[in-house]
């Protein structure tokens, strides 16, 4: 198996923008918010086990998961999101393990927004890179990405682990408190190390 980086940060912090340029570079990179978004499409694998669970009135009318309805349910309800996760999460990876065997570049990013919520990679990834920023970023960004209130973001906020403990956690950290030329930079200096490293990894089999 290649050398597998996890990639991860609060909401907000640019994790999407810093996958763009991996993926710029010719890095294969998993995305396991997206694979979230197909499992709950129109004939995704996890729609009948959504409505089995949560009833017909969380599907719409396209056969897919209504995303606004569920995420006011489980920012409101813990245990309805607790339950949302232990159904998504299993399918998720599973999902991300098959891809990983067709990817062709030296590492890999897997984005993986809860990586320390879940736990459930520790034995896939072989480091961890924190996208970082301060808080006034997340909430700001978030703000004008999804056109949530700044109270609906500190919500989501407080729901995952803090910024302390992820930068504890991280074996490299990007800053992303200016612009995207600025992030940009941090990765392709990223990329490089990773490349070196990806050398000198022993595959897993």
């Amino acid at each position: 198996m290649a050398l597998i980086i996890g990639l991860t940060g609060g909401i907000g912090c640019g994790k999407s923008s810093a996958c763009k340029v991996f993926t710029e570079l010719g890095v294969d990179v998993i995305d396991t918010d997206q694979i979230a978004y197909e499992l709950t499409q129109h004939n995704g694998t996890a729609i009948p086990a959504i409505r089995n669970l949560f009833g017909n009135e969380y599907i719409n009318s396209e056969g897919a998961l209504d995303r606004m309805k569920m995420r006011n349910l489980v920012f409101m309800n813990s245990n309805w999101r607790i339950k949302l996760e232990r159904l998504l999460h299993p399918l998720i990876l599973e999902t991300t393990t098959k891809r990983i065997q067709y990817c062709k570049s030296s590492y890999v990013i897997v984005a993986i927004p809860l990586l320390f919520e879940t736990n459930d990679y520790n034995h896939l990834i072989h480091r961890i890179l924190v996208v970082d920023c301060d808080e006034q970023f997340q909430i700001t960004r978030t703000m004008m990405r999804s056109h949530l209130s700044m109270e609906e973001v500190k919500a989501i906020i407080t729901t995952q682990v803090n910024r302390r403990q992820r930068l504890e956690k991280a074996d490299d950290i990007i800053i992303n408190n200016q612009d995207f030329n600025h992030l940009r930079e941090q990765v392709v200096c990223m990329h490089r190390k990773y490349v070196n490293l990806s050398s000198q990894h022993t595959p897993d089999y």
